[in-house]
C-alpha cells in the first residue's frame, strides 16, 4: 500500500474491531524498529518469533521524513536498515497497539503524502499520537565536557568529533582507547555506541541534524560508526546518519565515518 492508503487501512481495522480491539495504529519508527533483531537476516527478527507472513521487504511508519516531508520511514526486515521512501510507493503494513514504554520520537507536525503540513486531527500518523515515553525537559544537561541525555540517562561527549576526519571502523575503536587513556571528562570508560543507541539521539521533528532544536552538542557530523556488526555482512557495520536519521551500514574497512563516544546504560 502507499503511505496514506497504509493509515487509512488501520482506520478500517479500528471500524471493524480487529481481533478484538479498536486501538490499532501504524507503528512510529521506534515501535517497527524495536522488533528488529540484529543477529538475524531474513528476517531479523528472533529465531524463535511467533509472527507469520513476515515479509523480507519495507513496512511503513507513521513517522514523516522530516528532511523531506513527501518522504515517510519505513524498515527493512531482511537486513533491519531503516529509511525513508516517497509516501506513493508501496510497502508493507504491520499494526501495532498498546507499549508506550519506548521513547517518542520527537515528531510533532503532520503532513499528506505531497508534504504539505495538514492539522493532525484524525490522521493517526506519529505527529498527532506522539506515543512513547515523553521527553523530559530540558532534555540535555550539560556537565562540562560530558552531555546527560535525561532521557535515556547516557552519557555522551559534548564534542561530537574526536578523530581528525573520518575513520574505519577499527580506528573508531583506537579513538575510543585514546579518550580513556586521557580520561575525558573525568571518565575512562567511554565506548563506541551500539546502533540503538546513536538512534536514541535521533528527534524525527527535526533534520541537519536530526536532533533536537537547541541540543548542546558541539562538532556535529553528518554521519557516525556504531559498535555493532551487521549480521547480514559482517564486513559492514551499522552506522547513523545523523543528517537524515536513517539507520543503515558501511563498509569497515573504509573510511566512512566520524566518532562519537558514550558512557552508561540505557
Amino acid at each position: 500500500m502507499s503511505w496514506e492508503e497504509a493509515l487509512s487501512a488501520v482506520k478500517k481495522l479500528n471500524r471493524e474491531g480487529f481481533l478484538g480491539f479498536s486501538d490499532w495504529r501504524l507503528p512510529n519508527r521506534r515501535e517497527l524498529r524495536s522488533l528488529v533483531f540484529l543477529q538475524a537476516k531474513n528476517p531479523v527478527l528472533p529465531p524463535d518469533h511467533p509472527f507469520e507472513g513476515v515479509f523480507h521487504g519495507w513496512y511503513w511508519t507513521s513517522t514523516t521524513a522530516a528532511i523531506n516531508p513527501r518522504y515517510a520511514w519505513n524498515v527493512h526486515f531482511g537486513g533491519g536498515r531503516m529509511f525513508y521512501s516517497h509516501k506513493e510507493d508501496e510497502r508493507m503494513v504491520w499494526p501495532v497497539r498498546g507499549g508506550f514504554l519506548l521513547p517518542a520520537t520527537g515528531q510533532r507536525t503532520c503532513y499528506d503524502a505531497r508534504g504539505q503540513r495538514i492539522p493532525c486531527s484524525g490522521t493517526g500518523q506519529d505527529g498527532e499520537l506522539r506515543t512513547g515515553i515523553p521527553w523530559p525537559e530540558p532534555r540535555f544537561e550539560v556537565q562540562g565536557e560530558v552531555v546527560r541525555d535525561r532521557l535515556t540517562g547516557l552519557y555522551w561527549t559534548r564534542r561530537a568529533d574526536f578523530a581528525p576526519g573520518l575513520t574505519t571502523w577499527e580506528e573508531a575503536f583506537s579513538v575510543i582507547a585514546e579518550l580513556n587513556r586521557r580520561a575525558c571528562g573525568g571518565f575512562s570508560d567511554w565506548r563506541l555506541p551500539n546502533i540503538n543507541e546513536l538512534e536514541s539521539l535521533v528527534d524525527a521533528e527535526h533534520h541537519s541534524p536530526a536532533l533536537p532544536r537547541n541540543h548542546p552538542f558541539e562538532a556535529v557530523r553528518e554521519f557516525y560508526w556504531s559498535s555493532t556488526t551487521s549480521f547480514y555482512d559482517p564486513l559492514w557495520a551499522w552506522a547513523l546518519y545523523l543528517t537524515k536519521g536513517a539507520v543503515g551500514i558501511g563498509l569497515k574497512h573504509g573510511r566512512h565515518f566520524h566518532v562519537w563516544a558514550v558512557r552508561g546504560e540505557i
